[in-house]
Parts: C-alpha cells; structure tokens; sequence
C-alpha cells in the first residue's frame, strides 16, 4: 500500500511539473505573456457639435405620424418616381381605392370571400404526384 501510494505521489508531481513545462510556466517550449507588450487605445474624441437642443417645455412635439414619416423620408428618399405607363396602368387597377392595411384584415371572419364550390377544395386538397397519373375523385 505504501509503495502504490508513493509511486501516484510521484506520478502526480512529474504530471504537475510537465504541465509547468508546457505552459509557459519556466519551461521552454511555452510561450509567456509579455506584460510590457500593451497596445494604446486611442484617445477619446469630442464630437462635432450637432446643434442639438433639448426640448423645452410647453412646446410641441413631433407626433408618431410626423416622426414615421420622416423616418419614411430618411430611408428611402419618399415615393419612387413612376413612368407614365406605370401610372396609368396603377390608375386602371385602382391603386388609389386599395384599402389600406388590407394585407392583415385578410384573415378576419368579416372579410368577404367567394366561394368557389367543392370541386376546387377537392382540386386544392388532391396529393401531389406525377401527372401522369394523377387522379382525382369528384362527388
């Protein structure tokens, strides 16, 4: 028992002391830390004034419209310019009668839909395959 617990004793020293070696902790094969190799950061600078000026109390401030809008203005430089069949072609459409927002009341139980019947529920719902030989099963 004394001679197992003498040889981890020394086992474990020799692992401790490699350790040291590989590191950097007096041996030659690790590099070490040089605490004289500091960089400089940069100095700080003031920046230039903005003319900027708190808001004073009593006045009035921008609304969220206002403030989306020059938000709008600022990212793409307001509304594209269009060529005249572009125009006209938006004009026969009706792009001045499109409700707004009408992307997210599509899904509502008040939005009108037309319904198309059974047989394109089945068309919608048939699996998908070959068409070849793709069959559907009509009522």
């Amino acid at each position: 028992m004394r001679k197992q617990l003498s040889l981890l004793t020394i086992l474990g020293t020799g692992l401790a002391l490699s350790g040291c070696a590989l590191f950097g902790g007096g041996g030659s094969g690790g590099t070490k830390l040089d605490e004289f190799r500091v960089a400089r950061n940069a100095p700080l600078v003031i920046p230039p004034d903005y003319s900027l000026t708190p808001p004073r109390p009593g006045t009035a401030s921008l609304t969220a419209e206002g403030a989306q809008t020059q938000a709008v203005q600022a990212l793409f430089g307001g509304p594209a310019p269009r060529s005249s069949s572009e125009t006209g072609l938006l004009e026969k459409a009706g792009a001045d009668r499109a409700a707004l927002g009408a992307r997210s009341v599509a899904g509502s139980p008040d939005t009108a839909v037309v319904d198309k019947g059974a047989l394109t529920q089945t068309i919608l719902s048939a699996p998908a395959g070959d068409g070849q030989t793709a069959s559907v099963q009509t009522p």
